[in-house]
This record gives structure tokens, sequence and C-alpha cells, in this order.
């Protein structure tokens, strides 16, 4: 008798502290339409690197990541390369950032901004 197992693939996640943050700094800003962007580019010492910033725009074709209130969006052309990412926020003896944790990545840099597949 073989088992047949499934599962719901993770397309993208966005934890409860990134969430936090994300509302944490629109707060501060006082723009109840900002939302959190993630891209990648090209560049860095890996080859690809992350990028983050605020937008009140949601294009047509972005991808929505959402938790606690706060919107993660994505690009399509960024998101091929994000599929089973999740997204963070850190603090510690290295700063306070964002930070992806991408499965697809094969190397990264030693500071995780940049990446290869």
């Amino acid at each position: 008798m073989s088992v047949v197992q499934s599962h719901v693939p993770v397309i993208m996640s966005f934890t409860d502290t990134a969430a936090d943050k994300v509302q944490s700094l629109i707060t501060e800003e006082g723009n109840n339409k900002l939302k959190l962007r993630v891209f990648v580019t090209g560049g860095g010492c890996s080859g690809f690197q992350y990028g983050f910033s605020f937008d009140e725009e949601v294009n047509e074709d972005d991808t929505l990541v959402q938790n606690k209130g706060a919107t993660l969006l994505i690009d399509p052309l960024s998101y091929q390369y994000l599929v089973g990412a999740k997204v963070d926020y850190l603090e510690g003896l290295e700063g306070s950032r964002f930070v992806v944790n991408n499965p697809m990545a094969s190397t990264t840099c030693g500071c995780g901004a940049s990446f290869s597949i």
C-alpha cells in the first residue's frame, strides 16, 4: 500500500515580526496607504540583490502577501526569484533590517543582501 501525501505550497511568507515593524513604520509616517515592496535586482557580490522600499501604488500584476494588517508587494519579475521565501525583520549587532530567507538561493554573500540561483 502506498501513502499519498499532499501539501499546500508556501508561495511566500511575511513573518509577524516583519509585519509588526511595517505597521510601526507606517504609523510613524502617518500614511496608511504605504506597503512594503520587496524586489530583486541584478548586482551585488553574488549576482542578484534584494531591495526594500515603501510604496503607495499597487500595480495590477503585483502579488500581495498580507499579515497582521501589513501588506508586502512583489512585482512579477522579482516573484520568480522569491517563491517559497520568507521576509523577516531582524535586530542585532549588525543593525536592524528586513531580510529574505530564500530557499531558492544556492549561494549568498556574507551580509545576506545578495544571492545567486
